[in-house]
């Protein structure tokens, strides 16, 4: 298989905030803009085919605190893409080879419980394909079971950190912390100080630990496919 015909799955959240009427509800959150964009760029750059899609489909709300006058200008065009994903359940996943979740918060409320993607990652898993996930991302990752346990049983794999969530002051405003939730899955969870740049790699599955990790990340992706 060429570079060219290689395909990457890319799935964010569609989870905005606002409508939560919870006081403790993250609001104006949903996808991390450098998490996207730089992953994005470098499997563009390599010649990869990528589709991008969300469980509702149309708009990937960008969290705001990822935009700032600093943003390279060819993040702009992610941006549009953003508004415009297509719907998980109208795509067919097993023509995939990559899998890849950005984070931002909203993955922690919607990908984190969508049983579509929870088969999807399953799918990739079963059939040794490569899933990769970054920050909050990992929480699409968290329903996926083998036979018997979760994917996550034994794995090297990292996220955001307990620690980092408490510097953002969003611990008490996600539904769990994601680094313990892993732990508790089984992982072998490994980090980095915070802000730092951090990804694991344990065989075709690749974790990056906050938005630092975006670029090291996608460079795994693509060494994992040659």
């Amino acid at each position: 298989m060429t570079e060219s015909n290689k395909k990457i799955l890319i799935v964010v959240t569609n989870y905005l905030g606002n409508e939560n009427t919870d006081p403790n509800a993250i609001k104006g959150t949903g996808v991390y803009l450098e998490e996207f964009a730089v992953p994005y760029l470098v499997f563009e750059a390599t010649g990869y085919d990528i589709t991008v899609a969300s469980p509702k489909g149309g708009i990937a709300p960008v969290d705001e605190k990822s935009l700032s006058c600093s943003n390279p200008q060819e993040w702009d065009k992610c941006i549009e893409i953003l508004r415009n994903t297509k719907k998980l359940s109208d795509i067919d996943y097993r023509n995939f080879d990559v899998l890849y979740l950005p984070g931002g918060h909203g993955p922690m409320f919607d990908l984190a419980f969508d049983s579509l993607l929870k088969e999807v990652v399953e799918y990739f898993y079963a059939n040794d394909k490569i899933i990769s996930a970054v920050c909050h991302g990992p929480a699409g990752l968290v329903l996926a079971k083998d036979e018997f346990d979760s994917i996550l049983k034994g794995k090297k794999v990292t996220a955001l950190t307990n620690t980092e969530e408490h510097i953002t002051k969003t611990d008490e405003s996600v539904p769990f912390l994601l680094e313990t939730k892993l732990k508790e899955l089984g992982a072998d969870f490994e980090e980095s100080e915070p802000w730092t740049e951090h990804v694991c790699v344990d065989a075709k599955l690749i974790t990056g630990q906050n938005p630092q990790s975006a670029l090291l990340l996608a460079e795994k992706v693509v060494q994992a496919l040659c």
